[in-house]
């Protein structure tokens, strides 16, 4: 029956968010399912802790290390964690440990090496170094991936290429080496193990190095370096059989690939590139110094030798199991089965080979004394993991205390004790966050434990916001650890528009990590609608313009106005619309009505004939009798003749 139709959690909606859609695949702790983040509207990868380790501390606290490791990645060689919880089962009271992790349609590297066959030398170096820039940053964040194996890639179908499973990572400085032991247990992959990390149960940055040598060496050939019917038969070639050279299993690969091979799988940590980054300049400068026809060149494919590389652990205080792992060599005269039954090469069958007298006791003896050889080595190797040096504790749970008394306590339990602080949200600064190897996790009888020290919340300073433009002044908020606020605009005079005005909290602020920061975003310029002043006095005109922001552009005109007081704006320009802060508007002022000139030869003349000329001429005409003015003749005209006055002015006509 179809795995997904059977699979109970097909069709339920985990934490009232992720519809579970169907399965995508199967791992050695978890179960991986397609599924509709029912808030975003998005298609995930949801990672499910199998139901037999629901109720293993180690495992969900592997689940968790997963999340938080991935999550202080943020590069696009690395698959993302959005989300991580557990789903408390309402209905059927099963809680259900969970991942939220972005969808990589594509397969893993393995699948592609199993299906299509082994890559060309070109297609492997790029593979190889995209797997190291995801590497090189997890190593630059101080974080071991530990488990780097072709099933761990994944290669989209854009052909993007991204490393995922960061649930075995611990914590390491660049050079600090951490445990990679659980216990008696050893928790990876066979086929990838470091030496270092088999015989001595550690693990740093170059015990990455030596897992992409496996992978690159793998998609040269086919399989890895090394294989076996067990995975402790395959950990102990790691560390004492010699190293294969790919060009002895697929002829044609070039001289520098086998050394740039051979240098990751050194025995020796220190003759290892120290770390991904190291490892990724020198397969880039392999990659540039080889032909195009060495890069197009192939191997034949051969697929499925080897393990399924799946993670497990590997008990190493099975004192019998360690030595029995190692081939051990016939006796140089026992038939060791080679040619076939029938004499092949003309050899005689081996049953068919007379014995001499005596031989049969020799090898009596020596098989005996071979027996005891490895009794012997069985029962050291047993000592010592179960009641010697190697033997096996717990480390004590010793989060929330001082450090001092963490110390106190650890170094009572037989622990060497080493120091490193942290930021924590949650536990007070100077208090133990935890340890590592973590609470309850086994670790090696008077071995080294770490004591985490809080540094308290993380702060950082606001950086320098103010004149970036928007997106620019987010890159550097998120550049920083900062996440971005609320987002406000306002008119700004100074600031171009889209640019930020100011910051909140401001610039060089010491805030904490989680700390939103709000920014001020310019809308430029404010336009400025022009106030109508036609008709008004010239100072409250100037008022009018000042108030709204204007100025009035140089000394007004004087114009004549009939309809216009005198002082009083006759025009303006621009007449309306807008204008920014600062601009100006120029105003026309009235001089009054226009001057008309009072004509000569008005005395004397008949009193209807002077009134109808000046008011054709504009002027008002008043009329003062003398004597009654029986006689109709304009005696005196004022104001005189020959003198201008405004337009309209009354003309007072003496008429006798």
């Amino acid at each position: 029956m179809d795995a997904t139709l059977s699979d109970p959690l097909v069709g339920r909606v985990l934490d009232g968010r992720y519809r579970v859609l169907g399965r995508l695949g199967r791992g050695g702790m978890g179960i991986v399912y397609r599924a509709e983040d029912l808030r975003l509207d998005r298609e995930v990868a949801l990672k499910v802790l199998r139901a037999d380790l629901a109720h293993d501390p180690v495992a969900r606290q592997r689940f968790v290390r997963e999340a938080k490791s991935a999550a202080r990645l943020a590069h696009p060689g690395v698959v993302s964690v959005l989300d991580q919880g557990v789903d408390h089962g309402e209905d059927d009271g099963v809680e259900t440990a969970y991942l939220v992790m972005e969808l990589v349609n594509g397969r893993t590297l393995r699948d592609v090496v199993h299906e299509k066959g082994v890559l060309s030398v070109g297609e492997a170096l790029d593979v190889t170094a995209a797997v190291l820039d995801a590497l090189a940053e997890a190593h630059r964040k101080g974080l071991l991936h530990r488990d780097v194996k072709t099933g761990n890639v994944l290669v989209g179908d854009d052909g993007r290429v991204k490393v995922g499973d960061f649930g075995l990572a611990r914590s390491a400085g660049p050079t600090q080496a951490s445990t990679a032991a659980t216990g008696a247990e050893l928790l990876g992959t066979a086929e990838y193990l470091a030496p270092e990390q088999v015989s001595r149960g550690i693990a740093d940055a170059r015990s990455d190095v030596y897992g992409v040598g496996v992978l690159l060496f793998e998609v040269l050939t086919g399989a890895p370096p090394f294989t076996g019917d067990t995975p402790l038969r395959v950990a102990y070639q790691h560390v004492y059989d010699d190293r294969p050279v790919p060009s002895a299993v697929v002829p044609g690969i070039p001289a520098a690939v086998d050394r740039l091979v051979l240098d990751a799988l050194a025995k020796d940590p220190d003759d290892r590139p120290h770390d991904a980054g190291d490892m990724l300049v020198r397969v880039r400068a392999v990659r540039a110094e080889l032909t195009p026809a060495q890069l197009s060149s192939r191997g034949r494919r051969v697929g499925g030798a080897g393990s399924d590389g799946s993670t497990v652990r590997l008990d190493l205080a099975d004192g019998a199991a360690a030595p029995s792992a190692l081939a051990v060599p016939a006796p140089a005269d026992e038939p060791d089965g080679a040619g076939g039954a029938d004499g092949e090469d003309g050899a005689a069958p081996a049953a068919a080979v007379p014995a001499r007298p005596g031989r049969r006791g020799r090898r009596g003896v020596l098989a005996m004394v071979l027996t005891l050889v490895v009794l012997a080595v069985a029962a050291g190797v047993a000592w010592w993991f179960m009641a010697g040096p190697g033997a096996f504790t717990t480390t004590p749970d010793v989060a929330g205390r001082s450090p001092e008394q963490a110390v106190q306590h650890l170094r009572a339990d037989g622990f060497a004790v080493e120091r490193r602080e942290e930021f924590s949200d949650a536990v007070a600064q100077g208090q133990v966050v935890g340890t590592d190897p973590a609470a309850g996790e086994r670790v090696r009888k008077d071995g080294t434990v770490t004591v985490v020290v809080s540094r308290g919340v993380e702060h950082f300073a606001v950086p320098e916001l103010a004149g970036r433009e928007r997106g620019e002044a987010e890159r550097a908020l998120v550049d920083t650890g900062l996440a971005v606020g609320a987002v406000g605009e306002e008119w700004s005079e100074e600031v171009p528009r889209g640019h930020v005005v100011r910051s909140d909290p401001a610039a060089t602020t010491s805030v904490p990590h989680d700390s939103p920061v709000n920014l001020v975003v310019s809308r430029g310029r404010e336009p400025i609608t022009v106030p109508d002043v036609v008709g008004a006095p010239l100072e409250d005109a100037r008022t009018r313009i000042r108030d709204a922001g204007l100025v009035v552009g140089g000394e007004p005109v004087q114009r004549s106005s009939e309809t216009v007081p005198a002082g009083s704006v006759v025009s303006q320009n621009p007449a309306d619309g807008t204008l920014f802060r600062g601009d100006a508007v120029r105003l026309v002022v009235s001089s009054g009505p226009p001057l008309v000139r009072v004509p000569d030869g008005l005395q004397g003349g008949r009193v209807e004939e002077v009134r109808a000329t000046l008011e054709e001429l504009g002027f008002e005409v008043r009329v003062e009798n003398v004597l009654g003015g029986i006689f109709g003749t304009v005696r005196s005209v004022e104001p005189g003749s020959g003198q201008s006055v405004p337009k309209g002015s009354t003309i007072t006509l003496t008429v006798v």
